[in-house]
Order: C-alpha cells, then structure tokens, then sequence
C-alpha cells in the first residue's frame, strides 16, 4: 500500500512540474526568438555604425569650436564604441518585438480585462519611451551641448571622448524614455485601486518637487537637463491625471449600463 502510495505521489509531481517545465521551454523559446531578431538588425545596423555614431553626435559637433574635434581617448574606441553604438540602436528599434513577445508570453495568464487593458499600454509604453528619446535628442541635446561650449573656461578646449559621449547620451535617453512613462503609470495607479484621480490631483505640489528631484537624480549636473526633464515629467503627470478621470468615468459607465438596459 505504501508503494501504491508513493507511486501516487511522484505521478502527482510530475503532472505539477510538466506546466511550469513547458512555461520554461516558452519562456527560452521566445528569448531565443528575441536575442535572434536583436543579432539579425544588429548585422543590418552594424555596416553603417559609423553613420549612426555621426548621427547621434551631430548636436555637439554642431557647437564644437571651430578647430575642435571629438577624440578617442582608447586604442580600440574607434572600433568598439560605434559598434557598441549598433548594438545599442539594435535592442532600441527591436523593443515592440520585444515588449510583443513578453506579451505573447504572459497573456495567457490573465483575464480577459486585463488584456483588453494591457495591450494599448504597451503600444502606448513603447511609444512614450521613443517619444522621449526623440525629446532628448532634438531639444535637450542642442541646448545642453550650446550651454556646455558656452561655459567652457577660456583657454580650456572642448573635445569629448566618444566613449564618454555615448554614456552620456544613452543615460539621457534611458531617463527620458523612463520618465515619459508617468501617464501609464498613473493610469495603472488607478486601475489597480491603489488611488484616485482626487487624491492624485492633491498631491500635485508634492510631484512637482519630486518631479525636480528625480531630474537632479537621472541627469547630469546640469540645470537645463533637470529642468527640460522635470517640466515633461509634471506636464505628463497632468495628462496621465486626464485620462485617469477618463477612465474611470468609462468603467462607471459599463457598471452602468447594464443595470440601465434592465430598467
């Protein structure tokens, strides 16, 4: 009996590891389907490397001295900085593949609501973290670069490291694409029931604060950065506070409905 019993048992186990094992094997087949697609525009990018790095270095060199060049401080920046660049660009073109796989990937597991609601914040999510990079680099990068080249002391001359450079602006983008995230997450505040659109309004002096702060924290030491980061940090607060009502005015209105179709 006791052999009946722990053949039971160990039948039992494997009939719980077999989901979690074949949710693994999904889970290795989409990274595999994700980091194959990266490696495939990655090949395409890589090519025109040094085009993308003229590119994205055009709004300094735009306000070097005239005289003045960028410079490569190590043996081997020239070769690995623009791919390193390529590969960076790659990931960044491939984040709706992405973003569809972990999708694809969790949307078994919720209800059907819930995907209604998913779906258009990643489209949304992955359109304000673009809009966001493309904020940094056509406004926040003319005006900061100006302002460096303008306070550079006499005698000192301005010729950034390419490697410094490309740190540099990817940690801008990374905090422009993050923070431009603020309306999809206070929407996601709200639906979750963790507040209101009222209380959230009512907080609105303490998030311009912090919407400063978190400028100082993501951005270099520069005041223009901060605050050309801060200001769409509490413009998108307001937004995401818009729609917020919105939303919760449309799920009033379907609790609604029904009750107002059987009257």
């Amino acid at each position: 009996m006791s052999q009946e019993q722990k053949t039971g048992e160990e039948a039992e186990d494997v009939m719980q590891d077999q989901p979690l094992l074949a949710h693994l094997l999904e889970l290795r087949s989409r990274l595999f389907k994700m980091i194959a697609v990266v490696l495939v525009v990655f090949l395409a990018f890589y090519p025109f490397a040094d085009d993308i790095y003229a590119a994205l270095s055009g709004p300094l060199r735009d306000v070097l001295p005239e005289g003045t060049s960028m410079i490569a401080i190590k043996v081997a920046s020239p070769f690995l900085i623009p791919m390193k660049l390529a590969l960076v660009a790659s990931i960044f073109a491939t984040v709706p593949y992405t973003l569809y796989q972990i999708w694809a990937f969790v949307a078994p597991g919720l209800y059907r609501h819930e995907r209604r609601l998913v779906w258009p914040l990643v489209v949304s999510s992955t359109a304000l973290f673009y809009a966001g990079a493309g904020f940094a680099y056509f406004v926040v990068f003319p005006l900061a670069f100006a302002f460096f080249a303008y306070v550079t002391p006499e005698g000192v001359s301005m010729m950034t490291d390419i490697g410094e450079y490309l740190s540099f602006v990817l940690t801008i983008f990374f905090a422009f694409g993050v923070a431009f995230q603020v309306p999809i997450a206070t929407i996601l505040l709200v639906h979750t029931g963790a507040t209101t659109p009222q209380a959230l309004a009512e907080k609105r002096p303490y998030v311009i604060v912090g919407a400063f702060v978190v400028g100082m924290l993501l951005t270099p030491p520069d005041v223009i950065s901060q605050v050309l980061l801060a200001l769409p940090v509490w413009l998108l607060y307001e937004l995401g506070l818009l729609l917020s009502r919105r939303f919760v005015s449309k799920e009033q209105e379907d609790m609604e409905d029904p009750a107002g179709g059987g009257g």
